[in-house]
């Protein structure tokens, strides 16, 4: 499956400029409030936005383009990921080459439209790196076929929509495969959101596959799970049982007003519960191993905070939950994948290693920075000596990401 590589933002809001560069299977940010951890978020669910309405309609709850262009700065939005359609890890002699996707967003007449996109490779170990996609003002051209090569012929491009990303288009065409594989990619990814109060509310009736972004659906999850891998929901009980005593099951079940009902039963009570009386930590574990036994999981999926609601001594489990997410441990369809946390625990810090820990920090300008732990000056040093991340972190050893 693909994996990105880096992601680099210009130009959005406190992201002036910033490159997350060898992102890992698991990767974690961390740092004080305002430095720009939930933009990053928001960086990637605009991305998806765009591609399903377009790039007016994906700044409009935002702002408009105005609000979400960095402070002072005149230039282009841009988003650049650098990815390889080969699985992480996959042996030298298995990887594909990697591929730099490039968009950027002006205005133009006081209308947001896409000003520049491009696909860029390089085939073979010494060949020139070219486009094989180059769209300027939605005029350029395309080169089709599942290996584009810089000799091969170019076709012309004009898009009817200023305001729609080329690959939104042309990945629909069976004629240019890698832009496909693109957009199939990046639409499969998945921002958690989940507010467990909203995990509690009395949903229409009604299999649901995937769980949205703030959970409200996790009733129609379970009654899905419930009637096509009835497995996969009893794996999800074992799971959850070992971390929370006593929780025997949980069921959907129908109301007279045709809406969905979580209950609980707890081993020393005959009647369960109502999703409305158990504790935000308990609803948060049930989504998250929804979410990570997903018989078709998202490819890259970034959770905010799970941390809240949690018992500290779970953040340990946690982080193993989502190493094996990324392996393919835990679905059935061993499908491997990328997770982007954001967390204020030192507890959840304490169970990563360093290349898995991104640090950020707003400078004197106002601007984000980032470094990643282990690029760190000492940190190497502190960890082969028996130090912590979480404890380096409350000691002020990365000289950022605290207030």
């Amino acid at each position: 499956m693909p994996h990105l590589f880096s992601l680099t933002i210009k130009n959005y809001r406190v992201l002036r400029n910033v490159t997350f560069q060898e992102l890992r299977p698991l990767s974690v940010v961390l740092g004080p409030n305002g430095c720009g951890k939930s933009t990053l978020f928001d960086v990637i669910g605009f991305l998806g936005d765009c591609l399903t309405w377009g790039v007016r309609k994906a700044l409009e709850p935002r702002g408009r383009l105005p609000e979400v262009r960095s402070r002072g700065e005149k230039g282009p939005l841009v988003i650049e990921l650098k990815y390889r359609e080969s699985s992480f890890g996959a042996p030298k002699d298995q990887q594909t080459p990697l591929v730099t996707y490039h968009l950027e967003i002006d205005d133009e007449r006081g209308r947001p439209i896409v000003t520049r996109e491009f696909l860029r490779w390089r085939r073979g170990q010494w060949g020139k790196p070219f486009n094989f996609l180059d769209i300027t003002g939605g005029t350029g051209s395309v080169i089709t076929g599942e290996e584009p090569e810089a000799t091969d012929t170019r076709r012309p491009v004009m898009l009817a929509d200023a305001t729609m990303p080329a690959i939104a288009t042309l990945g629909q065409l069976a004629e240019n495969p890698r832009v496909a594989s693109l957009l199939q990619f990046i639409r499969s990814w998945f921002l958690s959101y989940f507010i467990p109060d909203r995990a509690r509310d009395l949903p229409a009736a009604g299999a649901k596959e995937h769980l949205s972004r703030t959970g409200h659906n996790l009733p129609n999850v379970a009654q899905y799970l419930a009637e096509e891998h009835p497995d996969i929901l009893k794996e999800i009980l074992n799971r959850i049982q070992k971390r929370i005593p006593n929780l025997e099951s949980v069921t959907s079940e129908r109301t007279i007003d045709n809406r969905l009902v979580l209950r609980f039963k707890d081993g020393p009570f005959q009647d369960p519960f109502l999703a409305q009386h158990v504790s935000d930590g308990t609803l948060k574990m049930l989504a998250y191993l929804v979410m990570l036994m997903d018989p078709e999981p998202p490819t890259f999926l970034c959770i905010e905070e799970p941390e809240n609601g949690l018992h500290p001594k779970l953040m340990q489990v946690l982080v193993e939950e989502l190493r094996s997410f990324t392996r393919g441990a835990l679905s059935k369809s061993r499908r491997t994948a990328q997770v982007l946390v954001s967390s204020h625990s030192a507890y959840l810090v304490d169970a990563l290693h360093a290349d898995e820990l991104w640090v950020m920090q707003r400078g004197r300008d106002g601007f984000a920075g980032v470094d990643r732990a282990d690029r760190l000056q000492g940190i190497p040093e502190f960890i082969r000596e028996g130090s912590t991340l979480g404890s380096l972190w409350f000691e002020d050893q990365f000289g950022k990401g605290n207030p």
